[in-house]
């Protein structure tokens, strides 16, 4: 025991003592070397003409070519200047290569990345694309590469000097436009809609009955509200299905393999950073007759994990000359490593993004045939999988050989963990033996994506927008639209399956017919609305249609509370609308469930002059989570109490609750009823009811808060709990503190919290750490597109130690903005860099 210790020590020592001799002989010049050239001139192969790059006080670019190729050539250039290690990294996920850079513990990882096949998916995309969007995606590619081919090693980023010791031969490889399409997969995984729900559904059903999970699942709140409710047409929903209604050994042996899916699947959500019950994100557009210009407002803030630097990179593409060829000026937010602009605004027209969250995959249990694992049953006959051989190439160690399975559904996902004859079910019971779990996934087939992004770019009026929006099927999102002519409106694009059966809320039998697609949701029938009389369209992943609509978007929605509060504060607005008062809304607090659970809490005697006097400062409380709140840290570590109190007696510890907006209606609804089986603490003799464990969460959070914060409950505030740690997204959580000093930055204070507008999600399991945030926010003034504003978490830079590495943080946080540059004069007058490209 104590030679392995001293193994494992002596191994971190290493590890210490390399870097600190990379960084002593180094020093300041490693760090600098990586640093880009702002200003200047470069002279570079492929263009077509003279390029210039004006960047503002923030280092964001503003990029003026005379052809498109140009555009896309210089925006492939800034990106790689900017941000090389990201997209490499990012690359690495989408193509399940992540142990060429980071050894053999990525292998795992690595393995089910390959078996999704998103490079292969990517190919063929790639392949079938328009000729214009090919030339695009090239362009950016070359522009990438034309940066590589001067720079290599940490002169691309200081990460590089890193990974030169767990990967001494790593070279990072050209730019393929592949590469851009992977990275769109996994950002479609990143919002992929409720795959965890429906897992997690399929384990709570080995130990829980239909009351108690339709308890946990409640349906979305009938008074908050819809996006598109005009829909009023009738029909009946396909009935639910359950594969493990028929017996208890169907859902012990399923619940086995789901657990271990559920791991591998958290595993690729924490790489990505998808973590908790705040992701989500806010847009809405209120036309001219309730704006103070006359004209539409568009705001959008779309809420992603956190991550240094930012998942946003913000640039401005202009052509000089506006012609068929070079159709392109607009300005917004992109995706380092794809070209164009993903959220933003051009000349005409305004656009933004908040996922539909759309049940877009399926898991199917498969029959496999006991005398061949590579064969399954398809409707009364056995069919062979599609076979894969692969190899993970592994910094440090041989290669890895993988075996990958497909089904007519889609990639074998059960694969990997373990020998599922294990998973057997009993004598009698219809689970096939042996069995496998497939996926069945719209990501899965090839799609047009960047025409869809390039469209918008183009777009000039509401008939190109909807064109466009065509194309954008993966990830469904709701677009929020407006325009210089007065315009306002909403589209929900996507792929959404129409199902023979079932509502795709658990695992169905994949070996007939009975369970599968019968095409998609028809594009002009997907809900969309133009020039809304009420003069607003509000998107907050909440419900986009009633149940009147003919058909199945989803069962699970986001369940409204921000949508509530946006609808709140336009219909209530002191006057006519204007930007200050969109910033206002961008950076409310308003906590919904504290409205709900303080008045009880209030009324339930504590018996206890200490616990009575801390409860004191709740009273007059606004609701609002502002970071100097005293009541705001006392109810928020209430509510952690109250979950932990109420339910880890009860469910999985995997499964115990990190708050959100699906615990805020649970726990609405049970205390309607004081008595309910839940309140009870199962690990005592006695039957508790629901003040009995208000009363204990509330001493817990009390005895927590006097802990961390002190005895004096007016000195506690929220911003000392609700702290933001900006982590590098591939070494942020190395566990060598050397390394992460070198790239995370923080922690900061901040105010919100989950399902509120100013969504700083934390996770009721971890603390009250930030985990999810708006990811950026962007305010359009279609009245005069000058007034616009826009902010990120952290800044353009992805160079650690860099001036604009993390300068917008603090602006961030305290909701302001920095002026959206859109005028050329306007550009070029606030330039502080100029770097021209030429041939």
């Amino acid at each position: 025991m104590r030679s392995k210790l001293f193994r494992v020590l002596f191994t971190i020592f290493s590890v210490i003592l390399s870097l600190a001799i990379v960084l002593s002989a180094f020093g300041v010049f490693t760090v600098r070397r990586s640093f880009p050239r702002w200003k200047g001139e470069i002279k570079l192969t492929a263009l077509d003409g003279t390029v210039d790059i004006y960047r503002d006080a923030y280092g964001i670019p503003h990029i003026f070519a005379t052809t498109a190729h140009d555009l896309f050539f210089a925006q492939g250039y800034v990106h790689a200047q900017d941000r090389f290690w990201q997209m490499d990294f990012w690359r690495h996920i989408g193509s399940g290569r992540l142990s060429e850079m980071l050894g053999a513990n990525m292998v795992e990882d690595d393995r089910f990345l390959r078996n999704l096949g998103w490079e292969r998916i990517a190919r063929q995309e790639f392949e079938t694309m328009d000729e214009h969007i090919r030339e695009a995606l090239q362009a950016y590619a070359d522009g990438v590469n034309a940066y590589l081919a001067e720079h290599q090693g940490s002169e691309l980023s200081l990460e590089y000097a890193i990974v030169k010791l767990l990967a001494p031969d790593y070279k990072p490889e050209p730019w393929h436009p592949v590469h851009t399409l992977t990275w769109a997969k996994v950002m479609a995984w990143d919002l992929k809609g409720n795959l965890g729900e429906e897992i997690e559904r399929a384990i709570l059903l080995a130990s829980l009955n239909e009351a108690q999970i339709k308890e946990l699942f409640p349906p979305y709140p009938a008074n908050h509200p819809v996006i598109v409710p005009e829909y009023q047409q009738g029909a009946q929903m396909s009935q639910p299905f359950s594969v493990v209604e028929k017996g208890s050994g169907e859902r012990v042996a399923l619940q086995r393999t789901f657990v271990h899916l559920a791991q591998r699947i958290a595993s690729l959500d924490a790489l990505i950073h998808t973590q908790g019950e705040g992701m989500g994100s806010n847009s809405w557009v209120v036309s001219g007759k309730l704006s103070a210009t006359g004209m539409p407002i568009l705001a959008n803030d779309p809420h992603l994990g956190v991550q240094i630097p930012s998942i946003w990179y913000e640039i401005g593409l202009h052509c000089v000359t506006l012609t068929e060829e070079c159709p392109y000026r607009v300005t917004g937010f992109s995706f380092a490593g794809a070209p164009g602009v993903i959220i933003g605004h051009n000349q005409h027209i305004a656009w933004g993004l908040t996922n539909v969250g759309p049940d877009v995959i399926d898991l199917y249990i498969e029959k496999i045939n006991p005398q061949n694992p590579n064969q399954y049953e398809v409707n009364g006959a056995w069919v062979d999988m599609e076979i894969v051989q692969e190899s993970i190439p592994v910094a440090g160690g041989e290669p890895q050989e993988v075996t990958l399975r497909y089904t007519r559904h889609g990639p074998v996902i059960s694969d990997g963990f373990g020998a599922l004859e294990d998973f057997e079910a009993k004598a009698g019971i219809d689970l096939p033996s042996p069995y496998a779990i497939s996926m069945r996934w719209t990501a899965l087939e090839p799609t047009a994506l960047f025409r869809a992004i390039l469209g918008f770019n183009r777009a000039a009026n509401w008939e190109e927008f909807r064109q466009a929006a065509r194309d954008f099927v993966v990830p469904a999102q709701n677009l929020a639209y407006a325009d210089v002519n007065g315009n306002i409106g909403y589209q929900m694009p996507g792929n959404i399956p129409i199902r023979k059966n079932g509502d795709g809320l658990l695992p169905v039998p994949g070996w007939t017919d009975e369970y599968e697609w019968e095409g998609y949701i028809p594009f002009d029938e997907l809900p969309y609305v133009f020039n809304p009389e009420k003069g607003y369209v509000v998107t907050a992943n909440n419900a986009v249609v009633g149940e009147e609509y003919p058909y199945m978007i989803t069962t699970v929605w986001e369940y409204g509370f921000r949508a509530q509060r946006i609808v709140d504060m336009i219909e209530n607005a002191p006057g006519k609308i204007d930007i200050a008062y969109i910033q206002m809304m961008q950076g409310d607090n308003y906590d919904f469930n504290a409205e709900n659970l303080v008045p009880l809490l209030m009324q339930i005697p504590l018996q206890d002059e200490r616990l009575e006097r801390a409860r004191a400062i709740l009273e007059g409380w606004d609701f609002q989570n502002h970071m100097d709140s005293a009541p705001a840290a006392l109810f928020n570590a209430f509510w952690r109490a109250l979950l932990q109190r109420t339910f880890w007696d009860e469910l999985p510890e995997d499964f115990h609750p990190q708050g959100g907006s699906r615990w805020y209606v649970v726990v609405a609804n049970l205390v309607e009823q004081p008595q309910s089986a839940w309140w009870d603490d199962l690990s005592t003799s006695q039957i508790e009811d629901r003040d009995q464990i208000f009363r204990l969460a509330f001493e817990q959070a009390v005895d927590e808060l006097e802990a961390t914060l002190g005895e004096d409950p007016s000195r506690w505030t929220w911003g000392d709990l609700h702290l933001l740690v900006l982590r590098h997204q591939s070494l942020g959580k190395s566990g060598i503190a050397p390394i992460e000093a070198l790239f995370n930055r923080g922690p900061y204070r901040t105010s919100g919290g989950s399902a509120i507008v100013n969504a700083t999600g934390w996770d009721a399991l971890e603390g009250f750490e930030v985990l999810s945030l708006p990811s950026m926010r962007m305010i359009v003034d279609l009245g005069n597109l000058i007034n616009s504003l826009s902010i990120h978490p952290t800044g353009q830079s992805g160079h650690a130690f860099h001036p604009h590495y993390v300068d917008m943080v603090d602006m961030w946080r305290l909701i302001q903005y920095h002026p959206m540059l859109w005028d050329s004069t306007q550009i070029q007058a606030q330039a502080q860099y100029h770097l021209r490209l030429t041939p």
